[in-house]
């Protein structure tokens, strides 16, 4: 019989450090402790989180108007704030509906802007075409999805005349809380090195609300199906990899984690609405 670690997690090695496992990372024995390569690298390249919130201060500084890769979620929501009310920065809260936006996350969006003074903008696109290569093949949707938001928000903040995009990402550009577009727009992750407890305790302050979905999201209706699937073909969640790199930052529990990760359990009407706007049966 062939071994497959999918099937028998039970005999798996698991890093010590984050929650990689032989599914998704190489595990080697390193002084008597299993450990994926990329632990290995960050041990021996450690990543301060002093120093990158010490660098994203110097850099706010300078930045006095931005707009915000805005989608409603709890960690645009949190960078909408931050960007706003303690750097106070001249904002513009823009969304990009990819056209499987939930409604609540919008509904975020305009309730969380109209209470911070912020204008808002909704840009809408059709990305029918990633998400129904990815429900077919049973891929990630999500880095072709991201890549085409930054494109579509890089275009109009230079159309606008805007320098800077922040986002509300938790994990930094390798060391540093920025990276330079072309066009020399600069995106700046707001949230680089910021624990979640952090990020929760602002969103208590706002008029947010977190819609039900399965899988890390706040706003996507295509995380849930395209998980569903991924887990189908592969035994594993496609965010694994990314989860695994904020335990390994220090920015997230183990166990918090392991929860991020299980297979979703999807409602129907979420399955039927995106099978059928995307012309698609549901996949066995």
């Amino acid at each position: 019989m062939i071994f497959k670690p999918s099937r028998y997690p039970f005999l798996m090695l698991t890093c010590s450090l984050c929650i990689n496992d032989e599914r998704v990372a190489r595990i080697d024995i390193v002084d008597g402790k299993p450990l994926c390569r990329e632990c290995q690298v960050f041990l021996k390249h450690p990543v301060d989180r002093e120093k990158v919130r010490a660098e994203l201060e110097e850099l706010m500084k300078d930045v006095d108007r931005a707009i915000v890769a805005y989608s409603g979620g709890k960690d645009s929501t949190v960078a909408l704030y931050l960007a706003r009310e303690v750097y106070d920065v001249d904002v513009e809260a823009v969304i990009v509906d990819h056209g499987f936006m939930a409604l609540e996350a919008i509904e975020n969006a305009r309730r969380v802007a109209e209470h911070l003074g912020v204008p808002f903008t909704l840009i809408r696109r059709d990305y029918s075409d990633i998400f129904r290569d990815a429900l077919l093949k049973g891929n990630s949707p999500c880095r072709r999805c991201s890549r085409r938001t930054m494109e579509t928000l890089r275009k109009y903040a230079i159309r606008k005349g805007y320098r800077y995009i922040i986002t509300g990402h938790e994990l930094p550009f390798g060391h540093h809380p920025y990276r330079l577009m072309s066009g020399g727009v600069v995106q700046v992750r707001l949230l680089a090195m910021m624990m979640e407890e952090e990020r929760l305790r602002i969103l208590e302050r706002l008029p947010f609300k977190l819609p039900e979905l399965p899988g890390y999201t706040t706003n996507c209706l295509i995380l849930g199906p395209a998980l569903e699937r991924y887990w189908e073909k592969h035994g594993h969640s496609f965010e694994h990899g990314r989860i695994a790199a904020l335990v390994r930052h220090g920015l997230i529990s183990r166990e918090r984690a392991l929860e991020k990760v299980k297979r979703p359990e999807v409602p129907e009407w979420q399955k039927k609405i995106v099978y059928e706007r995307l012309g698609l049966e549901e996949l066995p």
